[in-house]
């Protein structure tokens, strides 16, 4: 269990950084959290090849229990509109996460016979995905209001070009394509990282 301390603590690290993050705005579509999350991936996919996939579902799984307990703390600090933290946004935020991190797990553990960018590029491709259409979904649109019907996310549903330019559509499909955007990009850069950290952590492997 010692040896698998660094990928935990990786993860949770990533995961606090992101639930503080998403508090601040980055341009109009995007948060600083945006930019941190998708680290989590790389977090899996190292831990994946290196020690095998039950090491990287246990670090996934000490990463969600994380995300809770940083939900827990959001739903008791009340911003300018409210808990930082809504029922629907920790729901939608752990099952994406869940849902996503483990689908990685098996894509990649699938996959790693393969080239060694292989299985983490499609892993993470498919998982952020993944995770982009299950938060978003959760979190912000109409047809789920019943999860919180408390809880008014008519904000999310604005009709607007998206990302200002294209069609119209509820403004929280723009806010997820511009994650989904990001998270594609940064998961082709993670590839350099991966490389390296695995070539250190185990050379035969990588």
């Amino acid at each position: 269990m010692t040896r698998f301390l660094p990928g935990i603590l990786a993860m949770a690290a990533v995961v606090v950084a992101s639930n503080i993050l998403v508090q601040f705005l980055f341009g109009q579509w995007l948060t600083w959290g945006a930019f941190t999350y998708p680290l989590a991936f790389l977090v899996t996919d190292v831990m994946n090849r290196v020690y095998g996939p039950a090491a990287a579902r246990r670090v996934v799984l000490a990463g969600f229990v994380t995300g809770v307990v940083c939900s827990l703390i959001g739903t008791q600090i009340t911003g300018e509109f409210g808990p930082l933290v809504t029922l629907r946004i920790a729901i939608g935020s752990g099952l994406a996460f869940l849902l996503a991190q483990l689908t990685d797990v098996a894509i990649f553990d699938r996959l790693r016979a393969g080239r060694w960018w292989r299985a983490p590029l499609v892993s993470t491709l498919v998982g952020s995905s993944l995770d982009t259409i299950v938060f978003f979904s959760v979190a912000f649109a109409a047809g789920l209001a019943w999860i919180e019907p408390a809880n008014d996310v008519a904000w999310a549903n604005e009709i607007l070009p998206i990302l200002g330019l294209g069609p119209a559509a509820p403004l929280w499909m723009s806010l997820a394509l511009a994650d989904w955007m990001v998270k594609l990009g940064l998961s082709i850069l993670a590839l350099l990282p991966f490389r390296a950290i695995v070539t250190k952590l185990s050379p035969k492997v990588a």
